[in-house]
Formats: structure tokens, C-alpha cells, sequence
């Protein structure tokens, strides 16, 4: 009997999963230890009805009712291999994270990418990760499984977009949900040039009734919330009428939350990198913001480095966004489910976090992908501690190569010393 791989992605908070009429199944696997969304995995033979019409992360009307399927199938261990074609489906659209959670860890060109996400997400149950900014073009006429697929134990997840058409944003949108993701984000912040010639990105700031036709495109398009990620404004703007303009205008248009990189940016005459550091900070006006909408979600991000300034912005405002600190010292993630959450962390310590990251490692070297290219989000690993530097060093010369497989990541946290710190 031919047999497929189902791979079953639930949001629901269940232990049991409904089906109709479906022959026992050979196997359920439960694959999700991490995050909220559970992840089941079923082996059934290729001729049961379900498998007709179905496409990947397509939800088929079938499957809103009947029996359990936990009461025919025979649990297996995480991980465990099957030799079987996989198919996805997406048994619905994942439940909305809450919107502007506490604390989320900020969409980053060339960082947050899957591998980056699923890292981020052993260290943390509760932040809500984003993805690089996707543009609508690439989506409408690239690889969409290489720009949005992504492992479901990264939930919750969001993707941001950038564009500035309301249709094209509304199909990107839809094609976006079908992956699973929690949110759709609108990039009105980045300060690049690519960005800028694409009329996207932090130049909308000049165009808030043009970035509320997105979200009112976005917003018919699919039933997930809609944030929009700003800036105070940009060039010679006055931060005082340009953001309140840009976030009463997304408001009006059905926004569900807005988060404001607390400084301005400078399109002409300061680089992307330096538009992250140059133009002051200005929090107080984000938390006027706050203040001024009170029933509304805001969230606040740039510069903020630590706990203690997380905590306090978040007497302020209703979320805080990190990006470079959480990217260069993934540990910082440890804490936010104790302090924020009140919650144990998934893990102790960053050696227990790679410890469950090798399956996921092993399984991608598996399918072709690079060891550089998972390892060159953990160099900010084991930072002050004796032998980061080494363990920094091997993965840059010895994880680069074409041949690097796991044992180069294994040899490279042997270098570091658990209980010992650098020399100042």
C-alpha cells in the first residue's frame, strides 16, 4: 500500500484532532516542543479521500468534524524519520497570536530568516518573531515557498511586507496567510534606496492616505491582524504632525496596532546603518503617542538594549521590539518569558538551546541547505564567556566551507568553557 506523509498543522490549543472517515493512521507524531501551535505528523495511505484536490497548506472542507484521530493513531517519537513523500495541510488558518504581545524581536533585512527564527524561538516561547520584509512584487512573481515558507514551530510568526500597492499588498497578503503566518506587518520605516525607488518603506511617511488605502486593502484581503512598523518621519519632517498624521490615518483605516521606531529617518545623506544610530532617540513621543490613543495598540522600538529598558517602556506603551541586541545576544531572549511572562524558559542555558537546535541543523544539512548559513546566526552566542572568541573563529573558517556538516558546530562549542568568563 502506497502511503504519504501528512504533516498537520494545528493553532488550536488540542490534544485531538478531527477527521472524517479517514482509515486508521499508521503513525502521529507530535513534532513541537517549543511553541504554542502544535504540530502533528501522519502517516495514511495515499488513496484516502482526504489526499484528493488537496495542494500544500490547503484546507479541505472534510476536515471540520468527526472522529479523533488520537484514538487510532500510535504515538512515535519526535523527529522520527519516515520514508514517505510529505504533504502539508494546514488544518486552518493559525489562531492570532495576540496582537502586539509584550515583547517581539524586530523584522531584520538578511537576519530574521528562518533559521535565525527557529533559534530565536528555543530561547522563547512568548516573542512574536517576524520575517524579513517581503516585497508584494517578489511574492507575486518569486519563489513564495523560499520567501514565506517556514517551520511551524517558529509560531507565532508574522511577516512583513513592503509595497505600496493596495492590490498587489491584498494578494500578497492572501498568499501570505495560506503559509500560516499570525500577522501581516507593513513596512513604513525601512530607509533604503531599493526601498525608496520602489516607493515603499520609510518615504510613505510623506503618504499616509496612501498607506491607509494598504491597510484597508490588507485588511479586506484576509482576517489576520494588520500592524504598520514606522518612523517618527523623515527628512524634514515635524515628528509631532507627520506621526500623528501617518498613525490617525492607519487607525481610521482598520490598523489593529502600530509600532514606531522611535527616531527619524534621513533618506538623503545617511545610509540604512546609519539611520539606525544617527537620528536621535525621541521615546517621549512615542509614549505621547501612547497616551493620546489610549484604546489603541502602540509598541516602541530602537535602541533598547535590556530588560530593565524594556520593562520600563512597557509602563508607557503595550509592546516593545528589539532587533540588534536580541540578533548579536540571543541570550538576552532567556529571560523574556520569566520577567515578562512570568514563565520557566524553554531552556537553561545555550548549550541546552543547541542542543535541541541539532535536529533541526541535521535535517536542513540533509536537505542541501548550508551550515554557514544556520551558524551565522549563533556567532553572537557565549558573548563574555571564555572561548567565544574561538568558538566565533571556527564556525567563520571551518563552518564556511562546502563541506562543513554538523560535527563543525559540535567542535566549536567544545572551545568554549561553561563556567568560565573572558578577562575584561
Amino acid at each position: 500500500m502506497t502511503c504519504a506523509v501528512i504533516r498537520i498543522l494545528d493553532a488550536r490549543d488540542t490534544d485531538t484532532l478531527d477527521f472524517p472517515s479517514i482509515p486508521e493512521p499508521l503513525a502521529l507524531i507530535a513534532l513541537t516542543e517549543f511553541c504554542a501551535a502544535p504540530v502533528y505528523q501522519i502517516l495514511i495511505p495515499t488513496s484516502t479521500a482526504l489526499l484528493k484536490g488537496c495542494n500544500v497548506q490547503t484546507l479541505p472542507a472534510p476536515l471540520k468534524s468527526g472522529h479523533q484521530l488520537t484514538s487510532h493513531a500510535t504515538k512515535r517519537q519526535p523527529n522520527e524519520r519516515l520514508n514517505a513523500p510529505v504533504t502539508e495541510i494546514r488544518l486552518n488558518p493559525p489562531m492570532p497570536a495576540a496582537v502586539m504581545p509584550k515583547f517581539s524581536i524586530a523584522p531584520m533585512m538578511d537576519w530574521t530568516d528562518r533559521h535565525c527564527r527557529f533559534f530565536h524561538r528555543i530561547l522563547t516561547r512568548r516573542a512574536l518573531l517576524y520575517t524579513e520584509m517581503v516585497t508584494s512584487a517578489a511574492i507575486l512573481h518569486g519563489d513564495r515557498e523560499r520567501l514565506l515558507g517556514f517551520d511551524a514551530r517558529e509560531h507565532p510568526v508574522a511577516v512583513q511586507l513592503g509595497g505600496s500597492n493596495p492590490a498587489e499588498l491584498a494578494q500578497s497578503a492572501r498568499i501570505a496567510a495560506n503559509f500560516g503566518y499570525c500577522e501581516i506587518n507593513l513596512n513604513v520605516g525601512c530607509p533604503s534606496d531599493r526601498v525608496q525607488e520602489g516607493r515603499f518603506g520609510a518615504c510613505l511617511m510623506r503618504e499616509p492616505a496612501l498607506v491607509a488605502d494598504c491597510v484597508a486593502a490588507l485588511k479586506a484581503a484576509t482576517p489576520l491582524p494588520v500592524t504598520v512598523k514606522c518612523r517618527l518621519g523623515v527628512d524634514d519632517q515635524d515628528p509631532e504632525t507627520a506621526l500623528d498624521q501617518l498613525v490617525d490615518a492607519v487607525i481610521a483605516a482598520g490598523c489593529d496596532g502600530v509600532i514606531v521606531h522611535a527616531r527619524k529617518a534621513w533618506l538623503k545623506g545617511l545610509s540604512p546603518k546609519e539611520n539606525r544610530d544617527i537620528p536621535p532617540l525621541e521615546y517621549d513621543r512615542v509614549h505621547r503617542l501612547k497616551q493620546r490613543l489610549p484604546s489603541h495598540l502602540i509598541g516602541i522600538n530602537g535602541g533598547i538594549t535590556s530588560l530593565t529598558e524594556i520593562t520600563r517602556h512597557l509602563a508607557h506603551v503595550d509592546s516593545v521590539m528589539v532587533g540588534r541586541t536580541a540578533y548579536h545576544e540571543p541570550e538576552m531572549l532567556l529571560a523574556i518569558d520569566p520577567e515578562l511572562y512570568g514563565e520557566p524558559a524553554p531552556v537553561n542555558d545555550a548549550w541546552e538551546a543547541l542542543e535541541h537546535f541539532y535536529p533541526y541543523a541535521e535535517a536542513r544539512l540533509a536537505e542541501g541547505t548550508p551550515l554557514h548559513a544556520m551558524t551565522r546566526h549563533l556567532l553572537g552566542l557565549f558573548t563574555g564567556r571564555s572561548g567565544a572568541r574561538a568558538f566565533r573563529r571556527h564556525l567563520a573558517t571551518e563552518g564556511v566551507k562546502r563541506s562543513a556538516g554538523l560535527s563543525v558546530l559540535r567542535e566549536a562549542v567544545t572551545l568554549v568553557h561553561r563556567d568560565a568568563m573572558a578577562a575584561a
